[in-house]
Order: structure tokens, then C-alpha cells, then sequence
């Protein structure tokens, strides 16, 4: 388990693959994406689809249900959590 809080998005409102390098490499279960307080962060559906080909279940959800289901499903899976934490 470790947190890193260094994650810069190359859109701040708009995720892309190529953001989620290093959480593709832990080759999770479940990615868990927080699109902010408000769900501001828009997750395209090509990025799903892609996380999706490469055998990675994607459940995206406002931040503050991300970590709530985070928190349902890491003791049983492999789960990774991307949070947007503002908007």
C-alpha cells in the first residue's frame, strides 16, 4: 500500500491512458478513478475500453464514492484507486 501524491493529469479535467503509466504497470484487478468532489473529471470512453482490453476492470465514480468502494473491495482484490481530489 503506498499513496502518491504527485499525480498530475496532462489535462487537469480530462483523463488519458498515457496518465495512468504507472498505475498500468501494477497490472491491477480493479482500477477505482475519483473524477473529483463534483465529478468534474471527465474519464473518456476510449480510455475505459482500453484499461478494459488489457484485463483491467475501470468503476469510475465522484471521489468520495471512489474511496468508499476502494475501501469495500481492497481486501478482497487487487484494487488501485486514481483520485482527482479537487472540483
Amino acid at each position: 500500500d503506498r499513496v502518491y501524491d504527485g499525480w498530475w493529469r496532462k489535462e487537469g479535467h480530462r483523463l488519458h491512458l498515457s496518465d495512468l503509466e504507472d498505475v498500468i504497470r501494477e497490472k491491477p484487478e480493479i482500477l477505482i478513478i475519483g473524477t473529483g468532489r463534483f465529478g468534474v473529471m471527465k474519464v473518456p470512453d476510449e480510455v475505459v475500453r482500453r484499461l478494459e482490453e488489457m484485463g483491467i476492470k475501470v468503476i469510475v465514480l465522484k471521489t468520495k464514492e471512489a474511496c468508499k468502494k476502494y475501501n469495500e473491495l481492497k481486501d478482497k482484490h487487487y484494487v488501485v484507486a486514481a483520485l482527482h481530489l479537487t472540483c
